[in-house]
C-alpha cells in the first residue's frame, strides 16, 4: 500500500484512519522507535553498524531521510531492529553519476555487515544492464532490460518483495528481478559473485535493513513496510 492510496481513505471517516495507522504500527513488530525510522521525521530507529548514534551526513526531517556528502561522510546505517517476509514500498533519487543502495536481511558475516542489496544508481543513457545496473539484486541478478529508469535527481519507486525464499525488486510499477533464494540457479549466481567466499550469503530469514554511503547524495521518502506471511 502506498501512501497515496492510503490518503483515499479519508472520506471513509475516522475508522479507516484508525485502522490504517493500527496496520502500520503493528506491521513494525510493536516498536515505536521503528515507526519514527520509515517516517523521515527522525533518525530514531537508526545507527550505527557498530550501534551508535548518527552524528554526521544523515539528516531526516520532512518525510524525507538524506544523506548530504557536503556535510561529511555518513557511512552507512541500519535500522535497531530485525524483519523477515516483507513487502518495502519507498520512494528513492540520487545525484548524477551516483552510486548507492538499500540492503535487507542484513547481518554480520565474519568482520563484515552484509546483506542483499536494491541498487540504486544514476546510469549514463545507453549504458548496458548488468548485474550493478539500478534496480538490480546487486552483482547477483541484473534487472529487466526494459524498464523505466528516472534520471538523477528525480524520484524513482521501487519495491521490495521479500517473502520466504522469493526475491522481487520492482522499479516505477515494473518488476525487474525475480530470485528464488537457495536454488541452483542462485547458488550458481553466488558462487559468480563478490559473496562466493560468504557462507549461505543471504539465505537468512530475517535481518536488518542498510540504507548505504558509496560517495554520493540519496535521499529516500514514503516508505510503506509491511510484513507478510507465506
Amino acid at each position: 500500500m502506498m501512501l497515496s492510496e492510503a490518503r483515499l481513505w479519508r472520506p471513509m471517516g475516522i475508522l479507516c484512519v484508525a485502522v490504517a495507522v493500527g496496520l502500520l504500527t503493528g506491521f513494525l513488530h510493536g516498536q515505536d522507535d521503528m515507526s519514527d525510522a520509515f517516517r523521515g521525521e527522525s533518525l530514531a530507529g537508526w545507527t550505527t553498524l557498530d550501534g551508535g548514534p548518527i552524528r554526521s551526513g544523515w539528516e531526516a526531517s520532512g518525510g524525507e531521510i538524506r544523506l548530504n556528502r557536503s556535510m561529511s561522510r555518513g557511512g552507512h546505517i541500519i535500522t535497531a531492529s530485525e524483519f523477515g517476509d516483507f513487502d518495502l514500498s519507498f520512494e528513492w533519487k540520487v545525484a548524477a553519476r551516483g552510486n548507492s543502495g538499500l540492503k535487507y536481511r542484513v547481518r554480520p558475516y565474519g568482520n563484515q555487515t552484509l546483506g542483499l542489496e536494491y541498487q540504486i544508481c544514476d546510469e549514463p543513457e545507453g549504458r548496458p544492464v548488468t548485474r550493478k545496473s539500478a534496480g538490480a539484486l546487486y552483482d547477483l541478478y541484473e534487472p529487466a532490460a526494459e524498464r523505466l529508469l528516472k534520471p538523477a535527481g528525480e524520484w524513482n519507486t521501487a519495491r521490495i518483495v521479500d517473502r520466504g525464499n522469493r526475491i522481487e525488486h520492482w522499479l516505477n510499477g515494473d518488476l525487474i528481478v525475480t530470485a528464488t533464494v537457495g536454488d541452483d540457479e542462485w547458488q550458481r549466481r553466488i558462487g559468480a559473485s563478490k559473496f562466493a567466499d560468504d557462507e549461505k550469503f543471504g539465505e537468512n530469514r530475517t535481518g536488518r535493513i542498510m540504507l548505504t554511503d558509496h560517495g554520493s547524495d540519496v535521499a529516500y521518502r514514503n516508505f510503506v513496510l509491511r510484513l507478510v506471511k507465506e
